[in-house]
C-alpha cells in the first residue's frame, strides 16, 4: 500500500462554499470571482505530502503544547509518514491553507504498542491514526468531527484495511464513541506519565452516502 490514493475517490473531491449575498457585485467581479475560484477551490480534501509537513507541525504544536506539553508527532516523524505512507493522512484546505489534518500509518498487531507510534508497516489491514488537529482559527465549528467523518468513509475506499485504531485522553472517549468508535481498554502505551485508552473503528461494508452536512 505505497501508492497515494488520488482525489478520483468520492470523499476527496473538492466542495465549494456558497458565496455570501452581495459579496460580489457587477459581471466584471462575478466573473473575476469564478475565475478565483476555478483556480483554488474555496475549500478541499486530500491527501498530505512532505511539503505541508512545516504547517501540520505548525498547526500540532500549537494545539497539543499547550495542552500537554507534548505533540504525537515531531517533525521529523511528520515527515517520515508523510513520506512512507501520504494515502493514510488527510488535510482540509480552505484557500489553499491547511485548517486541519489527519496522519496515519500501517500497523499489524491487534493492540498499538509503543513502537506503534514511530513505525509504519506497510500492506497491512490496520490504520493506526496517530493524530487529528485543527488550527486555532478554525475550533469550534465541528471541523474536527467533520475531517474524522470524511478519513473514515475514505479508509473504506482503500483495498486491504478492515480497521483503525487510536489511543487518546479520557476525556476525548466521548468524541471517538460519537464517530462510531469502539473502547478497546486501557492503552499500553505512556507519554510522560499520561494514561490512554485504545479505541476501534471497523471499516467493514460499502461506503456510506455522503452525509447532510451544513458545509458543501
Amino acid at each position: 500500500m505505497t501508492e497515494q490514493v488520488t482525489s478520483s475517490l468520492p470523499f476527496l473531491k473538492p466542495f465549494f462554499l456558497k458565496t455570501p449575498v452581495g459579496g460580489v457585485s457587477g459581471g466584471v467581479s462575478s466573473a473575476r470571482h469564478r475565475q478565483r475560484r476555478h483556480t483554488l477551490p474555496a475549500s478541499e480534501f486530500r491527501n498530505l505530502t512532505p511539503q505541508d509537513a512545516i504547517s501540520v507541525f505548525e498547526i500540532e504544536r500549537e494545539a497539543f503544547i499547550s495542552v500537554s506539553g507534548e505533540c504525537p508527532l515531531t517533525l521529523d516523524e511528520v515527515l517520515n509518514f508523510l513520506g512512507q505512507c501520504p494515502e493514510l493522512s488527510l488535510g482540509w484546505f480552505e484557500e489553499g491553507q491547511l485548517v486541519a489534518f489527519i496522519i496515519g500509518s500501517g500497523w499489524d498487531k491487534e493492540r498499538l504498542s509503543q513502537e506503534a507510534m514511530t513505525q509504519h508497516v506497510p500492506a497491512c489491514g490496520t490504520v493506526h491514526i496517530h493524530v487529528l488537529s485543527v488550527h486555532r482559527h478554525c475550533r469550534q465549528q465541528g471541523k474536527g468531527s467533520i475531517l474524522l467523518w470524511r478519513y473514515l468513509q475514505y479508509l473504506r475506499c482503500v483495498p486491504g484495511l478492515r480497521r483503525a485504531l487510536l489511543i487518546c485522553e479520557e476525556f476525548l472517549v466521548p468524541f471517538y464513541l460519537k464517530a462510531g468508535f469502539k473502547e478497546k481498554g486501557a492503552s499500553a502505551i505512556s507519554v510522560q506519565n499520561m494514561c490512554f485508552q485504545e479505541m476501534e473503528y471497523m471499516l467493514c461494508g460499502q461506503a456510506y452516502a455522503r452525509r447532510n452536512s451544513a458545509v458543501r
